[in-house]
């Protein structure tokens, strides 16, 4: 068994530091072939959909991973962990486009030290220049994890799921404009009150979309509260879990 571990771990190592630069570790992941829309949002998601470390772990899915129209992007720093749930308007390589231009311009924003509330703002200003009359809703999330502070920001997407203590609760933030709006706003900082233990499940409008009137998504979120949180996604399809601990 030690032989076995240690052979995954080196080929772990190999599998991170070649995919960049060879499709066959994308062709081997694939059943079948993507959406040119799919094949754009893929590239925006981060290298990989899971991240644990001693005080957080997140997770997401994406379903249909085929055919795909919305955006999830997350990034550690040193000491705070970054994250967002965006969903462009429609479905297509149009929606794939729009998703492109603005978590390109939250990342620039972030790369350059901004805050949430700037980071909105320059997403709202870049869809508003170059958006092409489209908009997109979304949710960025910010953890300090020094004292465990956090910022959130809702751009007139579906509220998130927060579980604590065994009970599953609707977070209910304000909600703010999405972005690529024309019409005169602002984005309001907010906090979501997590603390240790909690587990916030965000997800877009397509989830509500899929099956809504069949699925008690509270329920599916409590049945599988034991499970870490890259176990929970995929049977919630589609929604990101971001556990601080």
């Amino acid at each position: 068994m030690r032989a076995i571990g240690e052979t995954a771990h080196a080929l772990a190592y190999i599998v991170i530091a070649n995919r960049s630069y060879a499709d066959v570790y994308q062709c081997g992941r694939r059943t079948i072939p993507l959406s040119l829309a799919a094949e754009i949002q893929h590239w925006l998601l981060p290298s990989s959909l899971a991240c644990e470390a001693a005080l957080f772990a997140v997770a997401g899915a994406l379903e249909p991973a085929d055919h795909v129209g919305g955006d999830t992007d997350y990034v550690i720093d040193r000491d705070t962990v970054h994250l967002s749930v965006t969903d462009a308007m429609r479905h297509d390589v149009d929606a794939a486009l729009l998703a492109t231009l603005l978590v390109s311009a939250m990342r620039r924003a972030r790369r350059a030290s901004a805050g949430l509330a700037e980071q909105a703002r320059q997403a709202d200003e870049a869809m508003c220049e170059h958006g092409r009359h489209g908009y997109v809703t979304g949710q960025l999330l910010r953890i300090s994890l020094i004292d465990g502070e956090t910022e959130f920001i809702n751009a007139g997407h579906p509220w998130p799921l927060r579980m604590r203590d065994g009970q599953v609760r609707e977070i209910a933030p304000k909600i703010d404009m999405p972005f690529g709006f024309l019409a005169p706003h602002r984005y309001r900082v907010q906090s979501p009150n997590l603390r240790p233990g909690d587990r916030l499940v965000m997800l877009t409008d397509g989830r509500l979309e899929h099956n809504a009137d069949s699925l008690d998504l509270s329920n599916l979120i409590m049945r599988t509260r034991a499970l870490h949180p890259r176990g929970t996604t995929p049977r919630c399809r589609g929604v990101p879990a971001c556990q601080p601990s």
